[in-house]
């Protein structure tokens, strides 16, 4: 495991967690599992408490502004797959010992300026600072959320028939992190234009926005079942994850795959598939295949770009990608691509 980066694989999560959970409750409805992405427990009363966890992000590169976007708007992403927004929220800082205090001032009042806008109170964490800690995790944290039972969705809900559904692009984190860490080379190898464009595209990376716009107001449209947020693994790895959860088949249309230029082009550059690597900002919706025009509408009423890709089908059917000339197994990748990728940046001096 010592070579590994990226999120725990599929096997290893089963072989060492999946039965590993502590004392069994029977309230947990929703526990660890693959391509989940939260985890829900029944509070009575028709209502149950969702939670979700994540690393915070401290990326030297990016910004403190930005990395704390990342921070509350990653965890949130994972939230939104519910059809509701976080509520309460726990931080955990475990920053580097030179991290001056004007330094953690400013970060932190960016952390508390995004939670204020999404409307979600500070409740607790811990703070502290680590000799040693170089990484760009600093540390992790859990957003909370209380809604009706009823309407919470999980990815593992979809079910045979349903649509899927893309949001606005693959790879829109990782071209955008990529153009924002290395600027002087995206400049040189892709022109200022791209290289503005996909900076811009880095505000794009909530995708809470577009599953409150699908789910309707107070997640009420019960013709969208299941919703999974692009993150490591891409579009493409978060629709296997998807199927896998909710042990349904996959046909995906690999040309209506939503790819925009600026994506497209910052992957070329450092030798990505922009199918396969990691897009938070996109979001993967499955709806019943009468109200897909509906939801589409919906959202493109948000100004939110939305395309059907596939749909799912019986297990038996497989999970596959479908191409002009042929239909093979859709490939699941244990370690997203972008990390190598980035890494490589830095060793060549990338600048």
């Amino acid at each position: 495991m010592s070579d590994k980066i990226g999120k725990i694989e599929k096997d290893l999560f089963e072989a060492f967690i999946a039965h590993q959970c502590g004392h069994p409750r029977s309230e947990v409805i929703a526990g660890p599992g693959f391509g989940v992405d939260v985890s829900v427990v029944d509070l009575g009363n028709d209502k149950a408490m969702t939670l979700t966890s994540d690393p915070l992000s401290l990326i030297p590169s990016l910004g403190l502004e930005e990395s704390a976007w990342l921070s509350v708007h990653l965890m949130a992403n994972d939230m939104a797959t519910t059809g509701f927004a976080p509520m309460y929220g726990q931080f955990v800082l475990n920053l580097p010992s030179t991290f001056s205090e004007v330094e953690f001032q400013r970060y932190w009042s960016y952390i508390h300026r995004y939670c204020q806008k999404l409307e979600m109170t500070i409740t607790g964490g811990h703070t502290g600072f680590i000799e040693g800690q170089h990484s760009t995790i600093a540390g992790g944290g859990t957003f909370i959320s209380i809604a009706p039972k009823k309407n919470i969705r999980l990815s593992k809900y979809a079910q045979p028939g349903n649509v899927i559904l893309v949001t606005k692009s693959c790879a829109i984190s990782s071209a955008a992190i990529l153009a924002m860490s290395f600027p002087e080379t995206v400049k040189a190898k892709a022109g200022h234009e791209i290289y503005h464009r996909a900076c811009e595209s880095f505000y794009q990376t909530s995708s809470l926005p577009d599953a409150l716009a699908a789910v309707g107001e107070n997640a009420s449209d019960s013709a969208v079942t299941a919703l999974h947020d692009v993150t490591e693994g891409g579009v493409l790895g978060a629709i296997y994850e998807m199927a896998i959860a909710s042990g349904n088949g996959v046909r995906v249309f690999n040309d209506h795959l939503p790819i925009s230029e600026a994506q497209a082009t910052i992957c070329k550059i450092f030798e990505l598939d922009p199918r396969y690597c990691i897009g938070a900002g996109s979001m993967i919706i499955a709806c019943e295949k009468d109200a897909t025009d509906t939801v589409i509408a919906r959202l493109h009423s948000e100004q939110i770009p939305c395309v059907a890709v596939g749909e799912f089908c019986p297990k038996e059917e497989g999970v596959t990608l479908v191409d002009s000339e042929y239909t093979r197994p859709l490939t699941y990748f244990d370690q997203d691509p972008y990390w190598a990728a980035f890494y490589k940046a830095i060793k060549l001096k990338w600048k």
